[in-house]
C-alpha cells in the first residue's frame, strides 16, 4: 500500500510550492536551491533522483535530464515548520549550477561587490551541446 500521508505534512506555499536545498551528502556544501511541488517531491522519493519544480518552464524537471547531472537522493529531510526540504545527494558529475560550477552559490561577497570565487569545471555549452 502507497501511504501518501507524509506529502501533507508539508507545509505547501499558496501556490503549492516548497523550496528545496540540495546539499552534497558527503561534503555538506549547499549545491543549489529549487523549488518542489507535491509531484516532484514524491517522485523524488520514488526515484531516489531529485526532481524540481521549474517556476520559469512551469514543468517537472528532473534535475540532469539535459545535463547529465543527476542528483541521486541519500536522504530527504523536513525542516521544523514543514516548509523547507533538505536533500542530501550525490551530485552526479560533480556539477549542480547550469554555469558549470560545483554550486549555484559561487559569488562571495567581498568589499561591497560580489566575487566568483569557485572556478567553471566545464562550460555550459559544451554540456548542453548549444
Amino acid at each position: 500500500m502507497n501511504n501518501e500521508t507524509w506529502l501533507n505534512k508539508v507545509n505547501w506555499s499558496d501556490d503549492g510550492l516548497v523550496p528545496a536545498i540540495a546539499q552534497d551528502a558527503a561534503t555538506g556544501r549547499v549545491l543549489m536551491v529549487a523549488w518542489m511541488n507535491r509531484e516532484a517531491l514524491k517522485l523524488t522519493w520514488q526515484k531516489s533522483e531529485a526532481v524540481y519544480w521549474s517556476r520559469s518552464r512551469k514543468k517537472l524537471w528532473h534535475k540532469g535530464e539535459e545535463s547529465g547531472h543527476i542528483q541521486k537522493v541519500k536522504e530527504i529531510r523536513l525542516d521544523c515548520d514543514g516548509d523547507v526540504i533538505l536533500l542530501q545527494i550525490e551530485q552526479q558529475g560533480g556539477i549542480a549550477c547550469h554555469t558549470g560550477r560545483e554550486s549555484c552559490f559561487y559569488s562571495r561577497l567581498e568589499q561591497g561587490r560580489w566575487v566568483e570565487v569557485d572556478e567553471v569545471l566545464k562550460s555550459p555549452d559544451e554540456i548542453y551541446k548549444r
